[in-house]
């Protein structure tokens, strides 16, 4: 028994231990700080997105509609992860219980997964608005806003009820300790003393589904675009195409390219350090990067903050 295990093993056989991001006991506080830190500055320009949005009626654009709740996603996302994992670093109790455990599986693939149909339906956005732009106000009218957006909630939690539903029917081996700092699918599925060969089909399978159809959608409308793009003649109508998407694109590539890398692989390539960096990457980083990503080369929202700071000073 190594000395992870020995540290924890008198532990309820009720709760799940949160090895956390690294079990170094110099790198606590200072990984506390730096993760708190990225909360904080993640919480506060996701709310200003959402501020900026509301109170520019110039903003108020099928775009900014899925950027806004984009936004709103992301916070509630990283509150699922973040506030365990600092706790996590600075306290002697690492435990969850095993129902907490399940709850946190749940909201967070629920949130992750509506996030990538968000990307995908601002990728639809963009698609119509260069190479459709004639029905633009048809296709992508507030109703069909509202339709998409409900829709990319509906799936997103369906699947995390099947997941948590699937996990909750296996049993797990003592000591019970998850090597990551969060519970998700892989880490907790490997805990298990059931014959999981079927569970890691299924989990493989309807993510597959569930993940690649946002990703498909995104891919093909790029696609699209970039075809579209060739046949502008001038050089400063291409770039004039890409610099309406840079923003998006950014986003996607940092999302999809950690998530592909944590899901897509089997249970037996499983790496425990380069799992906690890819997921650290989509939990916390993308998160708080994304409203930099927008504001920095966007004219409207930059022009959405002035106006959000002149309304508080006034």
């Amino acid at each position: 028994m190594d000395m992870e295990t020995k540290n924890y093993s008198s532990s309820s056989m009720q709760d799940f231990i949160l090895l956390g991001i690294s079990s170094n006991p110099q790198l606590q506080k200072p990984l506390f700080a730096v993760f708190l830190i990225m909360y904080l500055v993640t919480l506060v320009g996701n709310v200003l997105i959402i501020l900026a949005i509301h109170s520019d009626t110039r903003l108020h654009t099928p775009m900014y509609f899925f950027l806004s709740n984009l936004s709103f996603m992301d916070i509630y996302f990283t509150t699922v992860i973040v506030p365990k994992m600092l706790v996590t670093l600075v306290s002697e109790t690492k435990s969850i219980a095993y129902v907490g455990c399940l709850v946190q599986m749940y909201f967070f693939m629920a949130f992750a997964n509506t996030d990538s149909y968000l990307l995908a339906s601002m990728a639809i956005d963009r698609l119509v608005a260069i190479c459709n732009p004639l029905h633009y106000d048809m296709a992508m009218s507030p109703r069909h806003c509202l339709l998409l957006l409900l829709g990319s909630c509906t799936i997103s939690h369906l699947h995390s009820m099947l997941r948590v539903l699937l996990m909750s029917h296996l049993s797990f081996c003592p000591p019970h300790i998850i090597k990551h700092f969060f519970c998700n699918t892989q880490p907790v599925l490997k805990l298990s003393c059931s014959d999981t060969s079927s569970s890691q089909m299924v989990v493989m399978t309807e993510t597959l589904a569930v993940i690649t159809t946002p990703f498909l959608c995104t891919l093909f409308s790029y696609l699209r675009i970039i075809v579209m793009v060739l046949g502008v003649p001038s050089v400063a109508g291409k770039w004039m195409v890409f610099y309406t998407c840079d923003s998006h694109l950014t986003m996607v590539v940092l999302f999809y390219g950690s998530v592909i890398y944590v899901y897509f692989r089997p249970l037996s390539m499983y790496s425990m350090v380069k799992d906690r960096v890819a997921t650290v990457m989509y939990t916390t980083v993308t998160p708080m990067l994304n409203p930099f990503i927008y504001s920095l080369r966007n004219k409207d929202m930059k022009r959405g903050f002035r106006k959000l700071r002149d309304r508080s000073h006034s």
